[in-house]
Formats: structure tokens, sequence, C-alpha cells
């Protein structure tokens, strides 16, 4: 997936905004509905603002109630949002999607059931006007770029989310990206240069590599790993010598080593 520049780069104590954007593809329009994209009678995050006078609705995904909580409270102090539902996994996020339609989601990664980059995917098919954000104690080097891939616009650690949270939700509402600076130098670096100085070689797996992975370092057998991602046991150990190819790991032991040393180090 290619990056393009955007037309403005802004910093306001510490934080970045706007620094890329994707490029647009064409999409079908409904029936009736006119394509306004390129006309310039209009634009796409301008159709998806919340109309003036209103708050936008955000939707918490998160499996901690404390969080929630926290989020919840911090969000009802502001006079531009309103929180119009809350899930703890995968399926009832989808379904609170459907029935309070929110402007903007705030996602965990790790979910009671499911994943959230898989999550992202999944509302985006179905409503691709939901802007995104991801609230994540996982490092945002890790997997800002995944999550931007899978639909997101937003990607805040969850240590820093009291002081930037808000203003990530109103940015991507904005229709701006919103990434740390250090991210924004990461992936400028790969946009101009083809290659990020220091890359981690966990950079190079697959959204579903880095399941697997994750779960290897959480412990779980082949027969674990497949149940919960209802794969074939035979296909989670296809994803795992790929991991090993990758990771240049000679053995099942210095994965296991190499996975767990991972995901306790970004936890």
């Amino acid at each position: 997936m290619g990056w393009r520049f955007a037309t403005a780069i802004f910093f306001d104590q510490g934080n970045v905004g706007i620094v890329l954007s994707r490029p647009r593809s064409p999409r079908p329009f409904p029936r009736g509905i006119k394509n306004t994209m390129d006309s310039g009678e209009n634009n796409s995050h301008e159709r998806n603002r919340p109309r003036a006078g209103r708050r936008a609705k955000v939707l918490i995904v998160d499996d901690h109630p404390i969080f929630r909580r926290g989020l919840s409270d911090l969000i009802a102090e502001e006079n531009d949002l309103e929180v119009c539902g809350e899930a703890d996994n995968g399926p009832e996020a989808l379904r609170q999607v459907e029935t309070c339609c929110p402007d903007v989601a705030v996602v965990d990664l790790s979910l009671k059931s499911g994943h959230g980059i898989k999550l992202i995917e999944q509302i985006r098919e179905r409503n691709e006007t939901v802007k995104m954000v991801v609230c994540s104690m996982h490092e945002e080097s890790q997997f800002a770029e995944r999550v931007l891939r899978a639909g997101a616009s937003g990607y805040v650690n969850k240590q820093d989310a009291g002081d930037k949270l808000i203003e990530a939700i109103r940015r991507v509402l904005e229709g701006d990206i919103y990434l740390s600076p250090a991210m924004t130098r990461r992936l400028l670096h790969s946009v101009v240069g083809g290659t990020v100085p220091g890359q981690d070689p966990i950079d190079r797996l697959t959204n579903r590599e880095m399941q697997v992975f994750e779960m290897i370092g959480e412990g779980l057998t082949t027969k674990q790993i497949a149940r919960k991602l209802q794969l074939s046991p035979k296909t989670v150990d296809a994803h795992r010598e790929k991991i090993k190819t990758k990771l240049s790991l000679a053995n099942s032991v210095q994965l296991s080593r190499r996975a767990f040393q991972w995901l306790h180090e970004n936890r």
C-alpha cells in the first residue's frame, strides 16, 4: 500500500497531526448519490464530519472496564464529544457500530475475543465513514503502520491517553492521520528512502503471523492457537515456519523464547 504526502504538517505541544494520507481509490457510489469527490463540490471527510451543533459520537472498544470508565469520563468533559457505546470484544463492537452509528471508534488491540486489527478491518468493511483511533499498551513502532493499513487513522499509547487521546479523536474526525513525532519520522523515512533506520525484523511479519507470534509468547500451543484463530493446526505450523524464517530463528525453542521476550518488552 502506498502513501502520499498531505498538504500540511503541524506540531502542537509535541504532537503531530496530519503528515501522511492514503491515496484515494475510486469506490462505487450507491444509486442516486452523486460522486463529488473530484469535482471540488465536497470531499470525503467533510461529508463524514458530524453536523454542526451536535456532539461527535464515540464508541469505546477495550476489554478493561476501569480503562473504559476512565476514557468515558475523559470524553464526557468535552462539549463536542459524547460516548455512544462501549464493548469489550469484537462481535459486540460490531453490534454497537450498527446500533449507535459512531463517528469515531477508540479501539484497543487486545480484546476478550478477536484482535483489534481484524476488528478495524471489519468495521471499515461495514461502515467506511467510521473513523478509528487505536489506543493500546503495545508499542506504536510495532503496530502503527499495521493499523493504518487496516483502516484506522491514529495511534495513541495508553500511557499517553490522558494527554493525547482527545486531540487524536478531533484530528481524525477532521480527516487527518494522528501519530507521534517518532512514528511520523519513521514513516517519512520509509516513504522517502524506502527503508527505515534500525527497522525491527518483526515488522516484516504479516498481521496473521503477528497474531500467532503473540500467542506463542503467551505460551499457547499450536492447537490452542488454531482454536482461537479458527485455523487448522497445519496452517498455524506453516505460520510458525514463516516466522522462524523471517526472524532467522533456528528452531521452535528460539521462537518461543523470542516471542516471550518480545511480548513482555512490549506490554
